[in-house]
C-alpha cells in the first residue's frame, strides 16, 4: 500500500481566508516525523511556484512528489484550460509529480456556492476534460477528475454521468464523495477501473447529510468536525480497501482530513495528531 500526505490535513487550503496556514517547513517535517514518504504539494502557491525551488523543497524532507490537486474551470466556452495545465506540467518536469488531480472549478471563491450547468456547459466539461486527459498522457502524467464539494462535479449522479460520458480518470475522494450523497464503495464496486487515486477522508454522516438539505453550508460542516481520522467516522475503508486491491490497484492512497485551524499548534500537537491515526489506520488495512 502506497501512502502520502496531503496538507490540508494540516488546515493548508486554497480558499481566501481557511483559517491559519501552517509554513511547508513544518507540515512536510511532521508528514516525515510520522512516517509519511511521500506527499501531494498543496494549494498553489503554497510551495514555491518556480519548478526547481518547488523540487528543491520537497527534496530535503525525503517525500516523493505525488502531484498536484489542481483547480480549472472546465465548463465556460469561452474559458481555455489547457494553456494553464501545460504551465503545471511544465512544473512536474522538473519538481516532479505523477498525477494531475482536477478539480472542476465553478469560478467562484470558496466552496459555499455554485451555478447550475447547462447542457452546453456539461459538453463543454467532458470535452475539457478528455482533452486534459490527452495533454497530460503526452507528458506522462495522469490526469484524473477529483469529485469535489461547491464545484461542478459535487453529487452522486453528477459524478456518474461524468463517469459514464468521459475517459477521465477518478481521485476516488471517499470524503466528498460522500459529502454529495455518493456512496464511494458502490462506486469502486462499478468503476474501480477507472480510479487511479484515493483521497483517504472519514466523515460523520451526521453532518454531511445536512450539506444537501442545506442545514450546513461547507465551512461550517468543516468548524463542526465534518472530517474525522480514518477509522472515526462513517466511510467503510475496509470495504473499500479490500475491493480496490482485489482489482488491482496500485496507486496511492492519500491521507486528507479537511480541517481549519485558527493558531501555530505547539510543537508535537495538532493536526500531526491525527495525520498519525489516520495513517496508522490505513495501514492496519493494507
Amino acid at each position: 500500500m502506497k501512502i502520502a500526505g496531503a496538507p490540508i490535513s494540516w488546515g493548508v487550503c486554497e480558499v481566501p481566508g481557511w483559517g491559519h496556514q501552517m509554513a511547508p517547513e513544518r507540515v512536510l517535517q511532521e508528514m516525515c516525523e510520522i512516517g509519511l514518504t511521500a506527499t501531494e504539494f498543496g494549494p498553489q502557491g503554497w510551495l514555491p511556484v518556480e519548478p526547481r525551488a518547488r523540487a528543491a523543497e520537497v527534496a530535503r524532507y525525503g517525500l516523493i512528489p505525488v502531484g498536484a490537486f489542481f483547480l480549472a474551470v472546465l465548463h465556460d466556452p469561452a474559458s481555455d484550460p489547457i494553456p494553464a495545465v501545460e504551465r503545471e506540467l511544465e512544473a512536474f518536469e522538473v519538481a516532479g509529480g505523477s498525477y494531475l488531480i482536477l478539480a472542476a472549478h465553478s469560478g467562484s471563491d470558496g466552496y459555499d456556492a455554485r451555478p447550475v450547468l447547462d447542457e452546453a456547459g456539461w459538453r463543454t466539461l467532458f470535452d475539457n476534460l478528455d482533452r486534459i486527459g490527452e495533454v497530460c498522457a503526452a507528458r506522462g502524467v495522469t490526469a484524473c477528475l477529483h469529485p469535489h464539494w461547491g464545484t461542478m462535479v459535487q453529487n452522486a449522479d453528477e459524478i456518474d454521468r461524468v463517469l459514464r460520458n468521459s475517459s477521465v480518470g477518478l481521485c476516488l475522494d471517499t470524503g466528498h464523495i460522500t459529502c454529495g450523497g455518493g456512496d464511494p464503495v458502490a462506486i469502486v464496486d462499478e468503476f474501480a477501473d477507472r480510479v487511479d487515486i484515493v483521497h483517504a477522508k472519514d466523515v460523520r454522516h451526521d453532518l454531511t447529510d445536512k450539506l444537501l438539505t442545506g442545514e450546513l453550508t461547507w465551512s461550517e460542516g468543516i468548524r463542526a468536525g465534518m472530517f474525522t481520522p480514518i477509522g472515526r467516522g462513517d466511510i467503510d475503508f475496509a470495504a473499500i480497501v479490500a475491493k480496490l486491491g482485489a482489482a488491482g490497484f496500485d496507486g496511492y492512497y492519500v491521507l486528507e482530513q479537511d480541517i481549519m485551524i485558527d493558531l501555530e499548534p505547539a510543537p508535537g500537537r495538532g493536526p500531526i495528531d491525527n495525520a498519525r491515526a489516520s495513517l496508522a489506520a490505513l495501514r492496519a488495512l493494507g
